[in-house]
């Protein structure tokens, strides 16, 4: 068990929970090395905050913010997830996943237990580049927790971060061409890839114009 599993926390967010005041719980490690991630602090850091100094920090915060995002790095890897959200829940915070969706089974519980209230969704890339972005294999883990979410109707976003080299605008269109024929008919967040010398994958800076145009309207797209 990671005795501190918390990298960080940010106080105070605006945006990162639609519609809610929230802070943002850091969780160090994951389980995907995105070769566009700029987070490698995260990915490869130690936890610095433990369970007990995160809910005590949240003690303070009772009646001035609405909820609490887990972020990171990857939240699902911290063993003690569903205890720590009973204790969030307790003290009538909301609580927004962000996650990779590499363990289904994890996200079936927080969902089933009404222990987490909005999921966001990172579809890294088409399954036939999915190791490419992610170094990872498991797109079948990831495809489960999305029809998961679908089936149960549960509020929930699908989010890409882009660069224009590594995805382009023909492998976003296969992307939602996918969601949409899974069922899925919320909207879909595209997030520029924000260029930085610390990426895991020593990304370079974009070459390829990504023609907006061109992406397909069967969905709601929403650059952030």
């Amino acid at each position: 068990m990671l005795h501190k599993p918390l990298y960080d926390i940010t106080p105070f967010t605006a945006l990162d929970y639609p519609d809610h005041l929230a802070t943002i719980f850091w969780f160090a490690k994951c389980n995907i090395r995105c070769v566009y991630c700029y987070n490698r602090d995260i990915v490869f850091g130690e936890g610095k905050i433990s369970q007990e100094e995160a809910l005590a920090f949240l003690d303070s915060r009772v009646g001035l913010l609405e909820g609490v995002v887990l972020s990171g790095g990857e939240a699902t890897l911290y063993d003690d997830l569903v205890e720590l959200c009973q204790k969030i829940k307790q003290k009538k915070f909301k609580i927004k996943l962000d996650t990779n969706g590499l363990n289904p089974e994890i996200v079936q519980v927080l969902v089933e237990n009404g222990l987490v209230d909005y999921i966001a969704l990172d579809y890294k890339a088409p399954k036939e580049k999915y190791f490419e972005i992610t170094k990872d294999k498991h797109f079948d883990s990831f495809s489960k927790t999305l029809n998961f979410l679908i089936q149960k109707q549960f509020p929930f976003e699908v989010r890409t971060t882009v660069h224009s080299d590594l995805l382009r605008v023909e492998e976003i269109n296969r992307i939602i061409k996918d969601l949409i024929k899974r069922g899925y008919s919320g909207t879909y967040y595209l997030q520029p890839f924000v260029f930085s010398e610390n990426t895991i994958g020593k990304v370079k800076e974009e070459k390829n114009h990504f023609d907006i145009s061109q992406l397909s309207h069967e969905l709601e797209v929403i650059w952030r």
